[in-house]
């Protein structure tokens, strides 16, 4: 099969991200397009490419018009988050794969549509969950499949960072109900698909308290989240942008009748506990032998996460996070903002609602 062709749509703070992946999967992949409504970042991306692989790259500043002239297989949508439902069901109506990055969408109405868009296309879509396949989290999951846990009794996903009003004043759509929501929706997203996933997946009801109390924004810049799973454990989720005065860490524990694991580090790549009853490992040995931490937050998930779509197309199979996989923490959080909103607990599945629907809500404490 010859290489996949990609163009990125969004070129902003995580675009430099599919560039790394769509270059480290160079066997199989070739940049052939970017597209930013401000030309310039557009024109970085093509030349931070050209500068790894020395391959010219098409730019665009109308996402329609580069799907329309250029040769694409897959389309890489890491715009503003309220923008990602529309340009993913256009490119996918178009033939397009689609990987999009978290959240996929804002609204539960949003996220079905572009689900239901890449079955009646026959397309592949994939959400940018891309600490799944961070290693210390690989294998959390495989001792998961393996019952090592025995009953499973409660999980934690702590997200205790910080974003200051310059991160916001930035890019002003950040903190809004209509293209972003708050702390858990951006920030705290890849955790809490971690503490579903390890968890059972399937969960009965969500309970929320948040509240806005020092970042001058729409959104919550503090939430705290207990989930009730159907298999009967529970879920915490502690999410913060007021840290003083830097991140401090990002953490996953899960604890069961048999086991304790906790995973931190700069992106959940580093183990902290590792305790089992099975004896099956040793924890001093696990501790030692680990891979220092990521540049950044975003981790190195990216290129596995592009290699898995590209195999899911060659082998015609789904992604690992397609898009009912990418819709189960956004469908947690938007409980939350609801539960929120209503002062009650939320049953799940949740039908129908959006951040807008948060809107007329006062956060501020």
């Amino acid at each position: 099969m010859n290489k996949l062709k990609f163009a990125i749509i969004g070129c902003g703070r995580i675009s430099y991200k599919h560039v790394e992946a769509i270059t480290n999967n160079f066997e199989d992949s070739v940049l052939v397009a970017t597209c930013d409504v401000v030309k310039e970042k557009a024109e970085e991306k093509a030349k931070e490419y050209k500068n790894k692989t020395g391959l010219d790259v098409a730019v665009y500043i109308d996402y329609k018009e580069m799907i329309k002239n250029e040769d694409i297989d897959v389309v890489t949508i890491a715009t503003e988050s309220g923008y990602h439902p529309e340009i993913a069901i256009y490119a996918m109506e178009q033939g397009k794969h689609v990987i999009v990055e978290k959240p996929m969408a804002l609204s539960i109405k949003d996220a079905d549509l572009m689900i239901e868009t890449a079955k009646k296309t026959g397309v592949k879509l994939a959400v940018c969950h891309q600490n799944r396949f961070n290693k210390p989290i690989q294998m959390l999951r495989k001792a998961i499949e393996e019952n090592r846990f025995g009953k499973l009794i409660n999980g934690m996903a702590s997200i205790r960072w910080n974003r200051n009003m310059n991160y916001y004043k930035q890019a002003p759509w950040r903190g809004t109900w209509e293209l972003d929501g708050g702390t858990l929706m951006n920030q705290c997203i890849h955790d809490i698909d971690l503490l579903q996933w390890m968890m059972g997946g399937e969960v009965e009801t969500v309970y929320a308290q948040t509240g806005n109390f020092i970042r001058d924004i729409e959104a919550e810049d503090f939430g705290a989240i207990i989930i009730r799973f159907k298999n009967g454990s529970i879920g915490i989720v502690e999410g913060s942008a007021c840290v003083y005065p830097k991140n401090l860490e990002e953490t996953l524990s899960i604890f069961g009748e048999k086991g304790a694991v906790v995973i931190g580090g700069l992106a959940v790549n580093r183990i902290e506990t590792w305790r089992f009853e099975d004896g099956k490992d040793s924890e001093e040995e696990i501790l030692k032998n680990q891979e220092d931490d990521p540049d950044t937050v975003y981790g190195y998930g990216h290129t596995p996460l592009f290699k898995d779509v590209i195999e899911a197309i060659k082998n015609n199979r789904e992604p690992l996070i397609n898009g009912i996989e990418g819709k189960k923490g956004m469908e947690i959080i938007l409980a939350a903002y609801k539960s929120q909103k209503t002062g009650m607990p939320v049953k799940l599945p949740l039908h129908d609602f959006s951040t807008l629907d948060m809107k007329e809500v006062n956060l501020r404490r």
